[in-house]
């Protein structure tokens, strides 16, 4: 079965078609390669549990509370509290696994430590490092040195990496990792060919590491030596840490393979279909890859490829094709897969196992494009990989990331998409967005048209690549861990009652934005115009880059004005005067609200907090 979409063209004749570029991969994983959940209603897929260990059904932690956890009974979050229950040991999973991807969410009590070690002998740091702006090897996302005792000092711990930004989240806030792991080859006598690798690593959506070969196990390991499989890791004799939500995709089939690989080399601008049959070929012979290098003309040539698919997992195989500069087309089993008149060269196939006649045609005609043939192939319980030339992603004549930086307070305007739901639409654009970055390394986008802070991050300031190269869209993108907080609406509203819709919109509110005023630090204080009184709104770095502070000044406010703080699926009052939103995603700390009571209420299948507002309201958020 073949599931394939494509266009047809007016004509097969393909000299014409000035619009083919380079093509990016990006390859959606079948279904074959799902990951599976470990079971976390009991212990029972762990060797030898420690004491130290339990299952819980909610975590909390205190922001000054040092290796504390507040635990509520149930199922579903693995919990690991050395202090208070036992001394702490190192958890590992009964199975073991070989090349892996891993994704789960983890809680870090304040000052704790921890890690992933994947193998059991290579960590990924877990650590309270919030507000740390200088990582290293042993930071929270930092791949943990190697050590050897014989080693000068100062120099024992070697070969550890720091994450390239600091994303880390506050304690007692999820965090999300992804991790694909390759393991270390070895040859038929047991000798290593091939070093392990951590191919990419992900700490809260924001890319931490990529193809950081491993040459040996780090510090702790449970052995020096390296294997083709072994457990999964959870340090647990440093500190308190919880886990939920741990998935594992294992990719352990074979691969399929290309053999018996001969190529021709047409010259000319063919109806590539039938080129062949018609016209004899400028050069032949035999391949070990698929390549466009076989080919002695830059331009207007046909390269068609024949041999044997040899398939040892019978399955659902995904294959996307990259013709740079031109455009291709594939057969398996003398059946069409990939036609050549499709516009996205991208097909899934249900193989059998075993040999089947391969046949793949790459024509080159677009001059100003880089030939390369590559076709990337991802199937049941195996990892994406290329066969042929590198696939790359973008168009030959993308350029970037054009970053902007922020070492001292900075403020660039520019639009911004927020990946927030409107009208049944995915995405939103502010486009009066004010960006301002600090060198605390938080940043925060207000949107001149609502008055209203509209996200938050934490690590890198801008890429403002998709403003400025080329002609550009006028936008410009967060480069950390971004915390949203939905569709954007007034920060200050009239309501009627304390359970009255908040307002969607600015209509019959008089607001009339008056821009900012900078103070001797370069940090904007934003002004507008509501309900005929003037409002001052003023947002400022907390010490050690913890978050942000607000603080509102209303002039004249009046009756009923209030002020909505947070909206998520869930507001949990945490302790005095704190709350956590969303899930565990951030903290609203109220500094000042002049004495007034802080409402939690439903609207629209969410929470929202608010509060009165008499004259000034001061808060922060924490993330």
């Amino acid at each position: 079965m073949i599931k394939h979409q494509t266009t047809p063209y007016k004509s097969l004749l393909l000299a014409g078609v000035a619009w083919i570029c380079s093509a990016g991969v990006a390859l959606a994983q079948p279904a074959a390669s799902q990951p599976d959940a470990i079971p976390l209603d009991n212990l029972s897929a762990f060797q030898n549990p420690g004491k130290s260990w339990q299952i819980a059904g909610d975590v909390q932690a205190e922001l000054d509370e040092t290796n504390e956890f507040d635990l509520t009974d149930g199922t579903g979050i693995l919990v690991n509290e050395p202090r208070r229950r036992a001394k702490g040991s190192d958890l590992l999973t009964k199975a073991e696994y070989g090349d892996f991807d891993i994704e789960l969410d983890y809680m870090m009590a304040a000052g704790s430590n921890s890690g992933v070690y994947l193998q059991g002998r290579y960590e990924v740091q877990l650590a309270d490092s919030w507000g740390n702006q200088a990582p290293t090897s042993a930071s929270n996302g930092a791949i943990y040195e190697r050590w050897d005792e014989s080693r000068p000092d100062g120099q024992k711990g070697y070969q550890g990496y720091a994450p390239r930004q600091n994303v880390t989240l506050a304690p007692g806030l999820w965090q999300h990792l992804k991790i694909s792991f390759q393991a270390p080859r070895f040859d038929a006598s047991g000798k290593k060919t091939e070093n392990a690798k951590i191919l990419r690593a992900e700490l809260n959506g924001v890319l931490i590491h990529e193809n950081v070969e491993l040459f040996g196990p780090t510090r702790g390991a449970i052995g020096n030596n390296e294997v083709a499989t072994g457990p999964l890791r959870l340090q647990g004799d440093h500190g308190a840490v919880a886990f939920r939500n741990i998935q594992i995709t294992n990719y352990g089939k074979p691969r399929p393979e290309l053999v018996d690989l001969k190529y021709q080399v047409f010259k000319g601008k063919y109806d590539v279909a039938s080129v062949y049959d018609s016209i004899p070929p400028e050069a032949e012979g035999t391949s070990v890859a698929l390549t466009s290098e076989i080919s002695p003309f830059p331009n207007n040539f046909v390269v068609r490829y024949t041999g044997t698919l040899r398939v040892k997992e019978p399955g659902e195989y995904t294959f996307n094709l990259n013709a740079s500069g031109g455009r291709g087309l594939m057969r398996i089993n003398n059946k069409t897969v990939i036609p050549i008149d499709a516009r996205n060269q991208r097909a899934t196939i249900t193989l059998p196992a075993g040999d089947m006649p391969f046949e793949l045609l790459y024509t080159k005609l677009v001059e100003w494009g880089k030939p390369a043939v590559g076709l990337a192939v991802i199937g049941p319980g195996i990892r994406e990989y290329v066969m042929g030339d590198p696939v790359v992603g973008g168009n030959n004549d993308q350029e970037g990331p054009i970053l902007v930086n922020a070492p001292v307070n900075t403020i660039l305007r520019s639009f911004m998409d927020l990946p927030v739901e409107n009208n049944g639409r995915s995405g939103f654009r502010v486009v009066h967005a004010v960006n301002v970055g600090s060198p605390d390394q938080v940043h925060y986008t207000y949107d001149m048209d609502k008055g209203n802070v509209v996200q938050v991050w934490r690590g890198g300031f801008l890429d403002a690549t998709p403003m400025w190269y080329s002609r550009g869209n006028g936008t410009s993108r967060p480069v950390g861990t971004v915390q949203n907080f939905g569709l954007p609406a007034l920060a200050l509203a009239r309501l009627a009652s304390p359970q009255a819709a908040w307002v969607t919109d600015t209509t019959g509110s008089s607001y009339r934005p008056k821009g900012y005023a900078m103070d001797k630090n370069d940090q904007p204080t934003f002004r507008y115009l509501l309900y005929g009184t003037t409002v001052q709104d003023a947002i400022r770095v907390l010490d050690g880059g913890k978050g942000i502070s607000r603080e509102i000044t209303v002039q004249n406010p009046g009756q009923n004005l209030y002020a909505r703080l947070a909206e998520g699926s869930t507001i949990e009052p945490f302790s005095k005067d704190m709350y956590l939103v969303d899930g565990k995603s951030y903290y609203i700390r109220l500094d000042d609200t002049g004495g007034a009571k802080p409402v939690i209420r439903d609207a629209n299948g969410q929470k929202e907090l608010i509060v009165p507002v008499n004259g000034k309201l001061r808060y922060s958020i924490l993330f």
